[in-house]
């Protein structure tokens, strides 16, 4: 039976918060096919991740299927808007969420896992990691900083995990970063610079994959994944209606679920998927390939009535 099977592989996964989201739904596949896994949080959400799951309160989603429970490997800070600890101004050095936790770079990031695991001790790096401060603003009302705020975490952070984490990558490692189809396609109300920020992620993506295949011989992909209603996707505010859109004018009139990207990335970080890379994975139920859907409103045929 052809199966992925990641015994043996190491996994950072940048953006778990919670077990919400796609991170969280990718960490969880990807321990399902036997790789360890380790997680960077957002130093702000890093205590009370670690309180949920010392209480239990994450045990159910934390449950795989062959009985055994998730456990992340380490936990490490991570603010992505910082490549070196030098770039964190003094006042959020000061800050007690931030202050106990020390370096929490991309570049700390990195010193921490060469420290734990040394160089060759990373399989799979995958990045799921977005923020745009305006995002609620149209574009031709976002300002410069809103804009840049929204490039720099959401697509330069990659550049940078892969510039830091490359290096520590054992050979054949994966690298594989989170988009979404607002980078090609207009959808209002998802402004404030991460449209562009999308754009510039895919791309550097491609760019990325030629480099880091003739550095390291790291592959670098990238999903494209439908809408989901994650904690972080509920505050731009039209997340509900996004997703029925989408269910309704979908090939597969169905909800994406975040179980369906996690599959998708561990086939992506497995040896099933060597040849591939330079690539962006439609992970939306075929939304993508729509030009224009019959009116929502128009009941969808069944197959039992083809």
């Amino acid at each position: 039976m052809l199966a992925i099977d990641l015994s043996g592989k190491r996994a950072f996964v940048a953006g778990v918060a919670d077990d919400n989201g796609f991170g969280f739904a990718i960490a969880k596949a990807l321990a399902e096919a036997g790789a360890s896994v380790t997680i960077g949080t957002w130093p702000p959400a890093l205590g009370i991740l670690r309180k949920l799951i010392e209480r239990g309160k994450l045990d159910a989603s934390l449950a795989l299927s062959d009985g055994r429970k998730m456990a992340f490997e380490r936990i490490y800070p991570l603010d992505a808007a910082f490549d070196t600890e030098a770039d964190i101004p003094a006042d959020l050095r000061a800050d007690r969420k931030y202050a106990e936790h020390g370096d929490v770079s991309i570049q700390g990031v990195a010193d921490r896992i060469r420290a734990d695991f040394g160089p060759g001790g990373l399989d799979i790096v995958v990045h799921s990691l977005a923020n745009g401060p305006e995002v609620k603003r149209p574009l031709l009302e976002t300002t410069r900083h809103g804009y840049l705020t929204a490039v720099g975490i959401s697509a330069y952070s990659n550049v940078s995990m892969v510039q830091r984490l490359g290096p520590l990558l054992a050979r054949h490692g994966a690298f594989l970063a989170l988009s979404y189809m607002a980078s090609e396609r207009v959808v209002m109300g998802y402004g404030g610079g991460m449209s562009s920020a999308k754009a510039a992620l895919e791309s550097d993506m491609r760019v990325l994959a030629y480099e880091a295949g003739r550095r390291w011989g790291a592959r670098v992909n990238a999903i494209s994944a439908g809408p989901l209603a994650s904690r972080a996707a509920t505050a731009i505010g039209f997340i509900e209606t996004m997703i029925e859109y989408c269910r309704a004018s979908s090939p597969l009139p169905e909800a994406l679920e975040a179980t369906e990207v996690g599959n998708t990335a561990a086939f992506l970080s497995s040896d099933l998927a060597s040849a591939i890379t330079g690539t962006v994975v439609y992970v939306d139920k075929g939304f993508h390939a729509m030009g224009r859907a019959d009116d929502p409103a128009v009941a969808v045929p069944s197959a039992s009535a083809t």
